[in-house]
C-alpha cells in the first residue's frame, strides 16, 4: 500500500529513501552543520534533527520513528524514547532524540543515518465502558506469565 506524504526539506538536506525494494522503512538522517560533531558520552542524550517536515494527505496514518538496529547492537545508540511517534497533523521538523546506553563516546556526524521512518495504519478507538470482559485461556496472566520456553 502506498500513500502520498508532502515533505518539507530544511537544513539542505535530502529526502529520506528506502535502501532497499524490501525495505519498511527509510533512512533519516543528522542535519547538523558540515564539520560539526555531536559526541554523545555515555548515558548521554541529545536531539539530532533531520530538516524533514511531512505532512501525510490522509489522516489515517502515523509516521513512526525506529531505531536503528545496527546502532543498538554494535554501539548501544538506541532512541531515547523507544519509538518517536508523528502525529498526522504535527508539521514542525522531526528530530530524533538519541541515548547512549554503550560502553564508550558515540559520535554523530552531518548524513549519518541515525534513525528509520515508517507509516503504519491508525484506527481511532470508540470506547465501550463494561462491567465485565470476555473470558480467554489467558485470562489476566502478564508480566512473562507464558514463560521464555
Amino acid at each position: 500500500m502506498n500513500i502520498n506524504v508532502n515533505i518539507k526539506l530544511t537544513r539542505g538536506m535530502t529526502a529520506p529513501e528506502y535502501a532497499t525494494s524490501g525495505s519498511a522503512a527509510m533512512d533519516l538522517r543528522a542535519a547538523i552543520d558540515e564539520g560539526e560533531v555531536i559526541t554523545l558520552g555515555v548515558g548521554e542524550r541529545a536531539m539530532i534533527p533531520t530538516g524533514v517536515s511531512i505532512a501525510p494527505e490522509t489522516k489515517d496514518v502515523v509516521a513512526i520513528v525506529a531505531g536503528r538496529s545496527g546502532l543498538g547492537i554494535k554501539s548501544g545508540v538506541t532512541l531515547s524514547n523507544c519509538i518517536g511517534v508523528i502525529d498526522n497533523d504535527y508539521r514542525g521538523e522531526i528530530c530524533v532524540g538519541l541515548i547512549n546506553h554503550g560502553e564508550k563516546p558515540f559520535e554523530v556526524r552531518r548524513g549519518d543515518r541515525i534513525a528509520q521512518l515508517m507509516f503504519m495504519p491508525v484506527y481511532a478507538a470508540n470506547f465501550i465502558v463494561t462491567d465485565e470482559l470476555d473470558e480467554t485461556a489467558r485470562g489476566a496472566g502478564g508480566f512473562g506469565s507464558t514463560g521464555v520456553k
